[in-house]
């Protein structure tokens, strides 16, 4: 069975928030992904969007690299 990832492939660290730019996930989440229980996942991954958008990061930062 397939585990579900929130990765973009965009595996870039922000050092300002230290989260992943592409997905939002901090680099703990990242390296202990695969030995979370499926309810740690899933809650991670409803975080995500809001992190991002709070850091300006992932869609954000794409719109805003687009404009430059």
């Amino acid at each position: 069975m397939a585990i579900a990832s929130p990765c973009t492939k965009v595996c870039t660290v922000d050092p300002r928030s230290q989260l992943c730019r592409g997905c939002g996930r901090t680099l703990d989440e990242i390296a202990r992904w695969m030995s979370l229980g499926e309810s740690e996942r899933q809650r991670i991954m409803a975080e995500l969007p809001a992190r991002l958008e709070a850091n300006g990061l992932g869609p954000a930062l794409a719109a805003e690299q687009r404009r430059a």
